[in-house]
């Protein structure tokens, strides 16, 4: 199973804009990666997710939490969908969570959320695809969205992929130079690098895979229910379809004697 893996690399302000880093950076630079759940009728990978999944468990959590989220979800439908069995094992070998009935920290069971964790001030990644936009424009007119989506996934894959391997020292801190990273440097290491993470099933785990796996993972915890939302939009629709034809025909049944009246 998966095993949490301690990073050396300090991690202050990950994913968050920091200001007073901004000074110096270059154009922010959002790459379109091409994911299965994007479009109307996308949907999730199951083992694209499986293996985000254990990105996140063998390098994320180390500093980044995932409280919003319960353990048990990733048996559901649209999701990982992996075997009961198999989470509750997943869960105790991986994360402890705080029992205040015991007064003492223990093995996570599935009816758990992932543990919450906030190392060097870290964000939670729970929701973190939606809280960020990788497509914006032009003027604010949300064009780039209508037809390239909001792009948060994108986002995050980009700022995993985008250092540029310089780094420099401001205030105390070492920052990073990242082509997707608003204002150009961020306090967080490069977290990911090729072949860092084994898969069982022998994906590619070069750091661009390794990348769009756990941004993947992350939309999901963020919109868990988007399968099911985008099949009840094209119900909808269908609906809506089947309706104004109705409407139309009755429309004609009515007016047609009036219509069809001769006037002198």
């Amino acid at each position: 199973m998966f095993k949490t893996l301690a990073i050396g690399a300090a991690v202050s302000l990950a994913l968050i804009p920091a200001a007073g880093f901004a000074a110096g950076g270059g154009e922010q630079h959002i790459e379109d990666f091409a994911f299965s759940f994007e479009g109307p009728f996308g949907t999730y990978d199951r083992n694209q997710l499986q293996r985000g999944l254990q990105v996140y468990s063998e390098v994320c959590s180390a500093c980044h939490g995932l409280k919003q989220v319960p353990i048990r979800t990733l048996t559901y439908p649209g999701g990982p969908e992996m075997p009961e069995d198999q989470i509750r094992v997943f869960a105790a070998d991986n994360f402890e969570v705080f029992d205040p009935e015991l007064d003492d920290f223990r093995p996570a069971i599935p009816t758990d959320h992932f543990p919450e964790n906030t190392a060097a001030g870290a964000p939670d990644l729970s929701l973190m695809a939606k809280a960020r936009a990788g497509f914006h424009g032009p003027y604010g007119l949300g064009i780039n969205q209508l037809f390239r989506g909001i792009g948060g996934a994108e986002y995050i894959a980009s700022l995993l992929t985008g250092y540029t391997g310089v780094d420099k020292e401001e205030a105390g801190a070492i920052l990073y130079e990242n082509t997707a990273f608003p204002g150009g440097w961020i306090a967080m290491a490069p977290p990911l690098f090729d072949e860092q993470v084994e898969f069982a099933d022998g994906h590619a785990n070069d750091l661009h895979h390794l990348a769009m796996d756990v941004s993947a993972f992350l939309m999901w915890t963020a919109e868990p229910k988007m399968m099911a939302r985008k099949q009840a939009g094209f119900a909808g629709v269908i609906f809506l379809t089947i309706l104004s034809v109705l409407l139309y025909l009755t429309n004609k049944r009515l007016w047609a004697p009036i219509k069809g009246r001769k006037h002198h």
